[in-house]
């Protein structure tokens, strides 16, 4: 923290909050699941490769989040730490195992996924267990909807949310829609959009944007800025995979 002109200037740092994971990806390409002769593991959970690149990228990051008391979940805090990562804000939960995804991309070009989260670790990091003073220094705290799935993880995001918005922190918000983890798309479309208008810079895809507006072409900018740009918004990206991004903000679109 430095003082300037006699008000508190906060050090860069993005605090990265929610799911961190264990990613199973097929040796080979273009197979489903139980066409996979074998897997490889990886690290995953998008809050927490944020958190990567942006140290990737020598800027500061720190995540905050629970993974289960077994080798995976000491993998990957240590690997958080390798890759110059704050992981002070990283919780051991004994009675859950950290969370594990298998992942594939088809021949067809879909992707196939399928979770063990009964629950984990990650839906289990509770309110008590949150690093107030991490959260308070973020310059932008950045999270997604994962974690507002199913308590006591959803309780504690929106209180970090609270907390980094009083401490002038700027919200970050990927929704990173996994449908397979909600009970319901119309459960996954309002949690979603129950933290929207928090955000000072949101990050959608293109599909993310046909399932929030029910349907409406996500290449329509009326669209994007009718059904989803709110008046506090300052950047809204969207993702175009290979072609790149465009963004949104109130002087420009």
């Amino acid at each position: 923290m430095k003082e300037r002109g006699g008000s508190v200037e906060k050090s860069p740092l993005v605090v990265c909050f929610g799911e961190m994971l264990i990613d199973f990806v097929p040796t080979v390409s273009g197979v489903s699941l139980a066409e996979a002769p074998s897997f490889k593991k990886a690290a995953g959970g998008a809050p927490a490769n944020v958190a990567v690149c942006v140290a990737k990228l020598e800027g500061s990051s720190a995540f905050i989040g629970k993974v289960g008391k077994d080798e995976f979940g000491h993998m990957l805090s240590d690997m958080l730490e390798e890759n110059k990562v704050d992981n002070s804000g990283v919780r051991f939960d004994t009675d859950a195992r950290t969370a594990l995804a298998f992942i594939t991309l088809r021949e067809d070009g879909e992707r196939e996924f399928m979770f063990f989260r009964h629950p984990s670790a990650d839906m289990r990091l509770q309110e008590s267990e949150l690093d107030v003073n991490l959260v308070k220094k973020a310059t932008i705290f950045h999270y997604g909807s994962i974690s507002l799935i199913e308590e006591p993880c959803k309780s504690t995001q929106l209180a970090a949310m609270r907390i980094a918005k009083k401490s002038g922190s700027l919200l970050s918000y990927d929704p990173n829609l996994r449908l397979p983890l909600w009970p319901s798309e119309d459960a996954a479309r309002k949690g979603i959009m129950n933290v929207w208008d928090q955000a000072d810079i949101i990050k959608i895809s293109e599909e993310e944007i046909s399932f929030l507006t029910e349907g409406s072409n996500p290449n329509d900018d009326s669209v994007v800025l009718n059904k989803l740009f709110h008046p506090n918004l300052r950047l809204l990206l969207v993702s175009e995979g290979k072609e790149g991004c465009r963004y949104y903000t109130k002087v420009y679109s």
